[in-house]
Formats: structure tokens, C-alpha cells, sequence
């Protein structure tokens, strides 16, 4: 939930089921009143946000946590392609990955990540860090507005 109190459209970006799952659990578990939509590849991230194909009546995120090592379009195509569009650059990104890698880090802030996570391996971690996403960009930072 914003600061507010609105419940708030997050977009995973994630082709691993498991750790689907487990964001999926972390937001059970966290009570996170939010809505977690799932875009499985890039392309179909890039279709959600732009409301294509079976999208039409997507709703605008006001978070997207992407993975980097997606099929069809990696997460740093369809990060380079948020912040390069005006109408979706307000919306703030966190890089959720397993690559720990100082060039992935490095070049996903050099495309304005909004931030970088190290996927944790441990289940506990996993859902810890998404709780602390979660409370960081829900509870602390004002998002802008939905358009």
C-alpha cells in the first residue's frame, strides 16, 4: 500500500517460476495489499506497459521489479526502453537478479535503475528483501501519481 494507503500495481518481470513464487509469497506473507502483475520475458513486459496484445487493459504499474536474464528481450532492453520513454520513466525500477556482477550493477544504474537487488538464494532473505522493496517503495518514497 502507498503512503496513502492505495494498494499500489506492481509488475514482476520474471521468467523463473520459483522465483515467482517466492516474490509471490513474500507478498502474502508481508500482507502486501498490492497487486502483483507477472510479465514472464521482456517482450511481454514490453506489452504490459505499453498495453499490447493481450494487455489491452493492463494497468500502469507504479513499481516494476525486473530480473536482467529474461528470453525474447533481456531486463536491460526493457530497462533502457522505460527510462528512455517519457511516459514510463517515472516508474521507478528495481533490478531484482542473482547476478551479483559489478557490469551488471554498473550498467543498470548507467540505464537509471532505481535501484539494484541481489536475489538472495535462502527463501527467509528472499522474502526479507522483498519486504524491505516493498517498504522502501510503498511505505517511504512518494511515487508520482498514475497517469
Amino acid at each position: 500500500m502507498s503512503a496513502a494507503g492505495a494498494p499500489i500495481e506492481v509488475l514482476l518481470v520474471e521468467d523463473d517460476p520459483g522465483d515467482e513464487l517466492m516474490t509471490r509469497e513474500a507478498f502474502e506473507d508481508n500482507k502486501i495489499g498490492n497487486t502483483l502483475n507477472v510479465a514472464r520475458d521482456g517482450e511481454e513486459a514490453l506489452d504490459f506497459l505499453y498495453r499490447r496484445g493481450e494487455h489491452t487493459d493492463a494497468p500502469r504499474p507504479d513499481l516494476v521489479l525486473l530480473d536482467l536474464n529474461l528470453p525474447k528481450y533481456d531486463g536491460r532492453e526493457v530497462l533502457q526502453v522505460i527510462k528512455s520513454d517519457p511516459e514510463l520513466s517515472s516508474i521507478p525500477v528495481v533490478v531484482l537478479t542473482t547476478s551479483s556482477s559489478e557490469e551488471d550493477i554498473l550498467r543498470s544504474y548507467k540505464l537509471h535503475a532505481n535501484a539494484y537487488v541481489t536475489k538472495p538464494v535462502d527463501l527467509e532473505q528472499f522474502i526479507a528483501a522483498v519486504r524491505q522493496i516493498d517498504e522502501f517503495f510503498v511505505t517511504v518514497v512518494r511515487l508520482p501519481n498514475r497517469l
